[in-house]
């Protein structure tokens, strides 16, 4: 079995090879004066529609039409070549008209929010796995209400099994009303996971583990079950922020690329009427 580096080289030289083939008959067809413009931007146009074509297959995992990776490999680089069929399309012309203006800036729209996706996946793959264990994004919600029941659970314990009510007046007062129960209601801290930062969730730990003078050793274990509690609910919020870019990462990208496709086709239907009309 390949390993990932060997299969990305051997993936960059095969991209390379098209790549080169690519110029090398736009080249000659441009000696014979044969409308290079026409072969490029028809060929882009098929290019992109097989690249959408990875989104169908997604959709159909029933089928035997080869791995979901495999597919994704091909995607991947697939769509560097379309980087250089585009720049062989416009040459060294800015595009004018708007239909030509708009679609080449949909194709860089494009093309950048899946490089952009792609370093997202990979990066945010690597961060997710050093947090805990997988966390399935459907499943947020639920666990999280599991959590917050957890805790209530834990503040009416500590006033009705020993007779306390320290951790449950100050949770009332302070932690429950003002800062625990809220933070488990519902995702939180988005920004600051995508930094990294531990920011907000230390001092929740803090203002909890200040109280921990007025407990006696109970309390004091049931405070720290919070405490591990919030840990736990800190750990669902960072999954629930790293998942649900690249989510949204999704809905930008895909519409959009059939939004290229179908402009691209109407683009190359008038461009050959055109030629037709004038020959």
């Amino acid at each position: 079995m390949t390993s990932f580096a060997s299969r990305r080289w051997r993936n960059l030289v095969i991209c390379g090879a098209l790549s080169i083939l690519i110029v090398g008959i736009h080249f000659a067809y441009s000696v014979t004066l044969y409308r290079t413009v026409f072969f490029s931007g028809w060929l882009l146009f098929f290019v992109l529609l097989a690249l959408a074509s990875y989104n169908v297959r997604k959709k159909l995992p029933f089928l035997p039409l080869g791995t979901s990776s495999s597919w994704l490999q091909f995607h991947i680089y697939i769509g560097y070549l379309t980087l250089v069929l585009f720049a062989i399309h416009i040459g060294l012309h800015v595009p004018n008209g708007w239909i030509e203006g708009t679609l080449a800036l949909l194709y860089v729209v494009v093309a950048g929010s899946g490089i952009t996706g792609i370093g997202l996946t990979r990066w945010y793959s690597r961060r997710l796995a050093m947090r805990g264990r997988e966390v399935i994004f459907e499943r947020i919600p639920a666990m999280r209400k599991h959590l917050r029941e957890d805790v209530e659970d834990l503040l009416v314990r500590s006033a009705a099994e020993m007779g306390s009510t320290t951790i449950a007046d100050f949770s009332s007062r302070r932690v429950l009303t003002n800062q625990v129960i809220p933070f488990l209601e519902g995702p939180k801290n988005f920004f600051w996971h995508l930094i990294g930062s531990h920011r907000p969730r230390d001092e929740l730990l803090t203002k909890l583990q200040s109280q921990d003078r007025y407990f006696n050793e109970s309390e004091r274990k049931i405070a720290q079950e919070i405490g591990t509690l919030i840990l736990a609910k800190d750990d669902l919020d960072y999954h629930n922020a790293h998942q649900l870019v690249l989510k949204y990462w999704l809905f930008i990208h895909i519409p959009l690329s059939y939004s290229l496709l179908i402009l691209s086709l109407i683009h190359g239907a008038l461009a050959s009427a055109y030629r037709e009309s004038s020959s």
